[in-house]
């Protein structure tokens, strides 16, 4: 059987606007491509902060326009941009795989992620979600029992990042992969949401993507968990002068490096986080970290930063 493999585009393979996106799923597009030339078996998972923020701005100054319509829960939000981020990856890989000759279906698989009404994130939001707004609108969100931060740009709702503890449509992945689809589903990090009984209720909140990937990547029991970035290889103090560009990692070295505040919170910390918690459920396993464009390289181990208990 070939390698499956789980394959987490961030922010670069998007972009903040319609045209933006549609630029930069191609060069996704492409890496995914190559992925099929090499014989893996793949599901594609994704960010979605901005357009998860676009969607929320958008939703919420309709029913500001509309009075009759309530603001749009942040699931709801969640699940519309799972649609259309997947909607354009799995026209343009289908483009992308028959333009090489290559028929593979490609699916979207709206995802939900069970997390626990006890996480302790839920008394501690550090989401940033939705525009930018003024001392007055902060002040009435705050009265509504959400949390507010004041950034550079002004005021700013965070929410929740709560752990991903397990993902409801992992069969309809697992069985889809099975029969040779290429997946993309867990976009954004899932739709977080609390299970009351026989009720999935979404929750108000954001799970960090990476995590999800490696959650997903577990569950399938994948080879390789594959995080492309806007860099060719992770770095310790990126973007300082003390930056150190990393090529191989053990596991211990992994878990050292990740106490020591060397990787940033919103950067490539959650990816060390993730890499960490698979391979120690599959210590057979390899991450590779790196950017679209050497993704293929990096898996032939000629670049990029790799990380496994070897």
């Amino acid at each position: 059987m070939s390698k499956k493999i789980v394959v987490a585009l961030g922010r670069s393979a998007f972009g903040e606007t319609f045209p933006e996106q549609k630029a930069n799923v191609k060069l996704a597009a492409h890496a995914i491509a190559d992925l099929v030339e090499e014989g893996y078996r793949i599901v594609v998972t994704h960010s979605n902060g901005q357009q998860l923020g676009m969607v929320h701005s958008a939703m919420t100054e309709f029913s500001r326009k509309e009075p009759k319509y309530t603001v749009a829960p942040m699931s709801l939000c969640s699940a519309m941009s799972q649609g259309y981020v997947g909607y354009d990856l799995q026209n343009s890989i289908r483009t992308e795989v028959l333009n090489r000759g290559i028929f593979r279906a490609v699916s979207t698989i709206i995802t939900q992620v069970k997390v626990s009404p006890f996480d302790k994130a839920f008394h501690n939001p550090s989401k940033i979600i939705g525009r930018v707004i003024n001392a007055a609108d902060a002040a009435a969100e705050e009265r509504k029992g959400n949390y507010v931060v004041e950034t550079e740009e002004g005021f700013r709702r965070i929410i929740a990042s709560p752990q991903p503890i397990d993902i409801y449509e992992i069969d309809a992945i697992r069985a889809l992969l099975d029969a040779g689809q290429i997946v993309i589903a867990a976009g954004g990090g899932g739709i977080p949401v609390l299970e009351q009984g026989t009720t999935l209720k979404g929750a108000s909140a954001v799970i960090e993507k990476d995590l999800t990937a490696g959650k997903l990547a577990e569950l399938l029991d994948a080879d390789i968990l594959l995080f492309l970035t806007g860099n060719e290889k992770a770095a310790r103090f990126y973007s300082t002068p003390q930056e150190i560009p990393l090529e191989k990692l053990s596991l211990s070295e992994a878990r050292e490096f990740a106490k020591d505040n060397s990787f940033s919170e919103h950067g490539m910390r959650p990816k060390i986080a993730a890499a960490i918690s698979y391979l120690e459920k599959k210590p057979e396993g390899r991450v590779v970290i790196t950017k679209m464009q050497t993704a293929r390289d990096a898996l032939r181990g000629k670049t990029g930063t790799e990380i496994s208990t070897l």
